[in-house]
């Protein structure tokens, strides 16, 4: 992040390149500030906005998928939701909009360069979005979803999400000749009315392992192939960049 993007004086020009990104323009501009404003830097910060637009981009995306994909049951629906709306991907559309320029952090967290944390780019485009629906309404963050979104939706294959994470798992690896995943019980927690289950799952061939906890040991063991996965996919992207 330059001096220039720094400096309060160049705010207001920045704002307008913000909003040209989002194409979107705000009635009440100080809400987009705020948007843009982590607790680091002072109040009011956008903790309520991110909280506002992670409800509103659930929902939409749901809305999304329900109307695009009328076939699929409940299960499939709510894990390609949650495939969208995970930070990773969050932040990824954040760096398209560039919002990690934009956002306003105290002097340490500019020291740490938080601006680059997939956490804090994924919070910050939950807020705008949260900022968004202040502002305009559904209709407007309903616009800016389908926009940002849209590559994305258009790539999934409804076969592949009618498949749960541990199949879709042992299918790839089975297409490469691999050895299928090896589950293992780490630890068990509670009671035994509220049992909570961590299961390893782990690919010797690919050195890639995770760890995950659930309510019953099939739950857990679908919540780490899922890591797995996306491990996965994320190491294919950096090796084909």
């Amino acid at each position: 992040m330059d001096e220039f993007q720094r400096s309060q004086a160049h705010w207001p020009v920045l704002l307008t390149r913000l909003q040209e990104r989002l194409s979107y323009r705000f009635t009440h501009i100080q809400w987009l500030e705020e948007a843009l404003t982590h607790r680091s830097y002072g109040q009011p910060h956008n903790e309520r906005f991110e909280f506002l637009g992670d409800a509103v981009l659930n929902l939409l995306i749901a809305q999304q998928l329900f109307e695009r994909f009328p076939k699929l049951d409940e299960g499939s629906l709510s894990r390609t939701r949650a495939s969208l709306v995970r930070e990773s991907t969050l932040a990824e559309l954040a760096k398209s909009l560039d919002l990690g320029n934009y956002v306003r952090l105290g002097e340490g967290e500019r020291k740490n360069q938080a601006w680059a944390r997939a956490s804090m780019l994924a919070d910050t485009f939950e807020a705008c979005l949260g900022a968004i629906f202040h502002d305009g309404g559904i209709a407007s963050a309903k616009v800016f979803v389908d926009s940002v979104f849209k590559n994305l939706i258009d790539q999934i294959d409804p076969l592949i999400l009618a498949k749960d994470h541990k199949t879709q798992l042992q299918e790839q690896l089975q297409r490469q000749r691999l050895a299928i995943p090896r589950y293992s019980i780490v630890a068990q927690h509670g009671q035994a009315h509220a049992q909570e289950f961590e299961v390893r799952c782990e690919v010797e061939a690919l050195d890639l392992q995770a760890v995950a906890r659930g309510a019953s040991k099939r739950q857990a063991e679908q919540a780490a192939a899922a890591i797995v996965l996306e491990r996965w996919q994320a190491r294919h992207q950096r090796a084909s960049q």
